[in-house]
């Protein structure tokens, strides 16, 4: 007979319980469902509760939805962050690139989700979306000044280049979430399509000028 395991305490249970509905619907997008079509009863049936449970988790399925939005970005960003402060700038971009594909490949249901609400979803999950990316370009945008060859840009040319940046970085999570699984000749081409688009805009750099604006 093997060891008895202990009962898990209440704070686990709601863990194990929010986490089985979000699961539960990632699994249900990934099956080709959208999200606009999933009803609170049929995610809580897909995650094993009581409809009345997934309200003690989340008031409605909005709510759940920005919990997936919130969750999908937030170790990606931080990620991204380490990397550009641990490295020197010649390998941002690299390492940058490795660490989105990484990420979208570890966490495929959840980018499936963000691409898709993104474009075609409700208004409140749209506009979440929309605030990540501003906010993912706004922590860009302050690294960037960091680099000697941007410390004298302006804040709005600081924000129009980190625009570009986010923008080439949310086409690629696209185009991952797009190929085939388990697909590594079809990764690597985005992965290089990528990193390249990236070293055009930053190539570009050094020779931007514009006018003057107060910071």
């Amino acid at each position: 007979m093997g060891p008895v395991r202990p009962a898990r305490t209440q704070a686990e249970r709601r863990r194990h319980t929010r986490q089985a509905l979000l699961d539960a619907v990632l699994l249900q997008l990934e099956a080709g469902e959208s999200f606009d079509a999933l009803s609170l009863r049929s995610v809580a049936r897909a995650a094993g509760v009581v409809p009345t449970a997934f309200y003690r988790h989340f008031e409605s399925m909005d709510a759940l939805g920005l919990a997936l939005v919130e969750e999908s970005f937030r170790t990606l960003r931080a990620m991204l962050r380490d990397a550009r402060e641990g490295l020197p700038p010649e390998q941002v971009i690299h390492r940058s690139v490795e660490i989105l594909m990484e990420h979208v490949r570890q966490h495929r249901a959840h980018f499936i989700f963000v691409v898709r609400v993104g474009y075609t979803g409700n208004v409140v999950l749209r506009h979440a979306i929309r605030g990540e990316i501003r906010l993912f370009t706004s922590e860009l945008a302050t690294d960037l000044a960091r680099f000697p060859v941007l410390r004298e840009w302006t804040t709005d040319d600081l924000q129009m280049l980190a625009g570009l940046l986010v923008n080439t970085m949310i086409a690629t999570v696209g185009a991952t979430v797009d190929a085939p699984v388990a697909a590594p000749a079809a990764e690597a081409e985005i992965a290089r399509v990528a990193a390249k688009q990236l070293r055009l805009t930053m190539l570009a750099v050094p020779h931007w000028r514009s006018e003057r604006s107060p910071r």
